[in-house]
């Protein structure tokens, strides 16, 4: 990993927490308790998918992926900041710091991708359901996970290659609270218009696009709704919907805020605040939204823990 720039900069400092040093403690708590719950929701919908077979279908397994993206999104970033708040010390090896910003963007844009398929299947399940087993069968299903997958790696491995060529002249305060593109872009001397284009490109391509196709499946389905004669079959197609519209709004809302706000004008509070939001409480609130909106997964967590499936729909009533 270019050797030569290890001899200048062999580790990064993180500035994202410095404002706060009598808070290490009380920081150190609450990032545990959110990485527990992230790790612990996301890890039971996983298992709840594998062990309830009502939930063997094409929009549970995408839902699968998503769960194990926001568990590998945690512990790349939250581990390493909990160790740090530990030692007292906000800093991160150069390599660790490539590696990071590898899977971290990897896992960005995978997720981008992910969440554009899963609005196709909504899309596919509403708008075509006579055709929705062809659609997407596990022949089509796979297929359309393994390219997101591929996807985030392709994008992310650009990024590295280039950010492997940066020089840093012995400059490594970082504003940021996780290794990133942006950030280390800012530290950086030399000319860095390549990874600014590539960065402006990916937001295009790896971010825009996806977003775009999610709205184009959402116009469909939302005029197939409408079409919709009675309150009941309007409500129940709706619902089927509403846990991943809300889980795309705050995930494109978040990594628009982190990946595209100006350079300039904003304090190193808000950059803060903003990486948090983007990448500790979002992996947090995914299995929160889709657990409580859900019945399916309610009901599959029911069973799992041993009630009768009277119990649960006496529950579900009310």
């Amino acid at each position: 990993m270019a050797g030569g720039n290890q001899t200048q900069v062999t580790e990064f400092v993180f500035l994202g927490f410095s404002g706060i040093p009598r808070g290490q403690a009380f920081l150190f708590l609450v990032f545990l308790a959110i990485y527990l719950v992230t790790i612990i929701g996301n890890i039971l919908i996983i298992t709840l998918i594998q062990l309830d077979s009502r939930l063997h279908s094409p929009m549970y397994f995408f839902l699968s992926h998503l769960s194990c993206l926001d568990v590998c999104y945690s512990s790349i970033t939250v581990p390493k900041i909990l160790t740090n708040f530990l030692r007292q010390k906000s800093t991160i090896s150069y390599n660790q710091c490539m590696a990071q910003m590898f899977f971290l963007m990897t896992f960005a844009g995978t997720e981008c991708a992910l969440l554009a398929v899963m609005a196709y299947d909504r899309y596919a399940a509403i708008c075509q359901p006579l055709r929705y087993t062809n659609l997407m069968s596990p022949q089509v299903r796979v297929p359309m996970a393994v390219f997101s997958w591929l996807w985030g790696i392709l994008d992310s491995a650009i990024h590295t290659a280039l950010a492997t060529n940066l020089t840093f002249c012995g400059a490594n305060q970082i504003d940021h609270i996780f290794c990133d593109v942006p950030p280390l872009l800012k530290i950086a001397c030399g000319n860095t218009y390549v990874n600014e284009m590539a960065l402006h490109t990916a937001s295009v391509f790896v971010g825009l696009s996806p977003f775009l196709l999610v709205v184009i499946s959402y116009v469909y389905i939302l005029s197939a709704i409408l079409r919709i004669r009675s309150n009941t079959g309007r409500r129940k197609a709706f619902s089927t919907c509403a846990s991943h519209m809300v889980v795309v709004i705050i995930y494109f809302g978040m990594i628009n805020l982190n990946y595209n706000r100006p350079s300039a004008g904003y304090s190193l509070q808000i950059d803060t605040l903003i990486s948090t939001l983007y990448c500790i409480i979002t992996p947090m609130l995914n299995p929160l939204i889709y657990s409580l909106r859900n019945k399916e997964v309610k009901g599959a967590l029911w069973k799992v823990l041993g009630l009768q499936e009277k119990e649960y729909a006496s529950q579900s009533k009310q």
